[in-house]
């Protein structure tokens, strides 16, 4: 067998592999850059106000403490507002907002002196709770990134009351906070008015690019180097305060400056999932095919800036109906701003929707797979296009037949009541524009530059076999340096696109090299997005066995099956891990995570692994993930989809549809809590 054949679709281990496990990657706070003192933020204890005063007096005396930053002396910013406009003004948006840095020879001192740091704002009352009907609705331009806010075809009023059966309930999903195994860390180093970062986020450039903006600087004179990041999960997709923080702590001391965020100082400062308000209604006949489907949205953002989730888009594209209408409204609160968390829109979106079609299910008397399947669309209903390829039933087909569907019957073991259910998956296949180098060295070997970010996901390891198959070299013969902006435009690791992006690139480069040349530089912004008029999804089906406790309510999931159709899967090994990953995930948002709000003090209670809750290894039965073999040549040279959110997606609805199912109790408020099945059970 070729090299070339052997490179891609091989279970090729992480080339950095040993260096994480030998201790030598380095993350973020541990590079060693000469002359750094410590920063510790102070941040505010009451939702909404203005600072009256700040004593900054038996801080700045203690032995070893550079300065204490506080809006009345921090160097203004070129762009003041929004949440990185750090220290820029006395006002106070939320419970947990950056008020002040304290800059110190020693993380301790620094630690000790702002405790120091007196704040004594004016309050003023606050609100934090979401609602339906909240007096500040309103309809925000688009929905994150670009989409539209609201979508309407055919006459869904009418269809709903000419329908057979009908259906219409409402869904909530809690603030759910992205907990990446390492923490938001910066190191900020100014020389001769440039700036340096070494930073924990998941693109690089794209940070790069919006510091440069925030100090008015050019970008050039702005580099972010994050060679190794443990864990993202959106929460590092663009900079969050504290970069910004210690930019400007380094400015005033000109020294460098290091940053930790505690792990509770980042459930307010480094972004959360917004809580949903989802009332789906449903029309069909009594067949089973959707007459009309009505998705509307209440979430939330804050008065700092705004993001609104795109969370009723994917009810746009997934199944067939002639009318349809998607709504999307936001409230804005006295809270830190929402942002990205592992496939925003789609993951709160597909629990009501994918929760809705099993009701309607039962209602039909029907199965959910076949309801499922009786309304695949032809094309995207949304935009008429032909999907590129689309596998979604065949999933469904396949998961039923491995997960033994056809044999599905509620049943009673002791006190426990077992239950399954099932629930599609999908999430947009798309690329971005990036940049790639290459160059033959002496001994043979090709070295690749780019500006990616691997944030667990293998992703330096698949562009070595992207590489390595374009070449047809070893996988040892090429050497892929990534995370540092200086290498020029690169898609950052969100949205799925990572590999996409940087590996279309990667495949250009290494052509040109191919054909001959010694350097290559391909900038794939020209034709990154073809204009081609296809619909580019990948699809998968999740399938679910629930326990339910009779007496206690306690649910335990013994059993997961993900099947997906994800064009050519490259690394089987690190697939496998982003599935799984994925689906993980799914069932901690179905049973475990939640960020309870304190209506009183205005800020989110349980602010730390101790109190937020995520699967561990006694919560996780069997997950068995597999795919189909699906070839789509539109999607990019790979042939590849994205992977690293699809898992996520509608696992917590199978989780809710099989725990209905071994119950006959249906659970619309996520997480399933004990408490919300006590009293309930039969």
């Amino acid at each position: 067998m070729s090299v070339a054949a052997r490179s891609l679709g091989a279970p090729l281990s992480r080339v950095e592999g040993g260096e994480k496990v030998r201790g030598e990657a380095v993350y973020a706070y541990e590079h060693q850059v000469e002359g750094v003192v410590y920063a510790v933020l102070v941040t505010a204890a009451i939702a909404k106000g203005t600072i009256r005063t700040v004593d900054a007096a038996a801080a700045l005396a203690s032995p070893g403490v550079l300065a204490v930053l506080t809006h009345e002396n921090a160097p203004q910013l070129a762009e003041r507002d929004g949440e990185l406009g750090v220290l820029q003004s006395p006002r106070i948006a939320y419970r947990g907002q950056i008020v002040g840095i304290v800059v110190a020879e020693t993380l301790e001192t620094a630690q000790e002196a702002a405790s120091l740091v007196h704040v004594e704002p004016d309050a003023e009352e606050h609100d934090v709770v979401l609602r339906a009907d909240h007096p500040t609705l309103y309809k925000p331009d688009t929905v994150n990134p670009d989409f539209a806010t609201d979508t309407e075809e055919g006459d869904v009023e009418g269809a709903l009351t000419a329908a057979a059966v009908t259906l219409d309930e409402t869904y909530t999903t809690p603030a759910e906070h992205n907990n990446p195994m390492e923490p938001h860390a910066t190191i900020a180093r100014w020389q001769d008015g440039d700036l340096t970062l070494w930073d924990s986020n998941q693109g690089a450039f794209a940070a790069a690019q919006a510091i440069a903006k925030r100090f008015g600087l050019e970008p050039s004179r702005v580099r972010v180097l994050s060679p190794h990041v443990g864990g993202g999960f959106g929460s590092k997709g663009t900079p969050r305060p504290h970069v910004v923080a210690a930019a400007l702590a380094a400015k005033v001391v000109e020294r460098p400056v290091k940053l930790a965020v505690t792990r509770r100082q980042m459930f307010t400062l480094t972004g959360y999932r917004t809580p949903t308000i989802q009332r789906i209604r449903l029309g069909a006949d009594r067949d089973g095919h959707l007459t009309a489907i009505a998705h509307d949205v209440v979430e939330q953002t804050s008065t700092v800036e705004e993001f609104a989730e795109q969370t009723a888009v994917v009810t746009r594209m997934l199944y067939a109906s002639p009318a349809r209408r998607t709504t999307h409204r936001l409230a804005r609160l006295d809270m830190p701003t929402p942002s990205w968390m592992r496939a925003p829109g789609e993951t709160p979106g597909m629990f009501a929707l994918e929760s809705a079609l099993d009701e309607l299910a039962i209602a039909l008397d029907l199965d959910p797979v076949e309801l499922r399947v009786r309304n695949e669309p032809d094309v995207d209903p949304e935009s008429g296009n032909p999907f590129s390829s689309r596998n979604l039933v065949a999933c469904l087909r396949e998961g039923a037949e491995r997960f033994g569907w056809g044999r599905r019957e509620p049943r009673r073991e002791g006190r426990w009541l077992v239950g399954t259910g099932v629930a599609a998956s999908t999430y947009p296949a798309r690329r971005r524009p990036s940049t790639a180098h290459g160059r033959r060295e002496e001994d043979g070997s090709v070295t690749i530059r780019i500006a990616a970010a691997d944030i667990g996901t293998g992703a330096r390891t698949v562009l070595t076999q992207i590489a390595a198959d374009e070449l047809g070299l070893p996988p040892g013969r090429v050497h892929v340096e990534i995370g540092d902006s200086g290498f020029g435009q690169a898609m950052l690791a969100g949205g799925s696109m990572g590999t996409a992006s940087w590996g279309t690139a990667v495949v250009k480069a290494c052509r040109e090299l191919r054909a001959g040349r010694d350097e290559a530089h391909v900038d794939t912004a020209d034709g990154a997005e073809a204009e081609e008029p296809l619909s580019k999804h990948g699809f998968g089906a999740q399938f679910v066995e629930a326990r339910v406790h009779a007496d206690t309510g306690e649910v335990r999931v013994p059993r997961m099956l993900g099947v997906f159709a994800c064009g050519r899967i490259l690394n089987p090994k690190t697939a496998r891990s982003q599935f799984v990953g994925g689906m993980t995930m799914g069932l901690g948002m179905a049973l475990l995570e939640e960020t309870v709000v304190d209506q009183r003090l205005g800020g989110f209670v349980n602010r730390d692994l101790a109190l937020y809750r995520v699967p561990v290894n006694a919560d996780v039965g069997d997950i068995e993930a597999i795919w189909i073999e699906e070839d789509d040549p539109h999607v990019n040279p790979m042939g590849a989809k994205g992977i690293g959110e699809i898992g996520i997606v509608g696992a917590a609805a199978a989780v809710a549809n099989a725990v209905h199912h071994a119950t006959g109790v249906r659970v619309r408020d996520l997480p399933i809590r004990p408490d919300r099945l006590l009293g309930r059970l039969p």
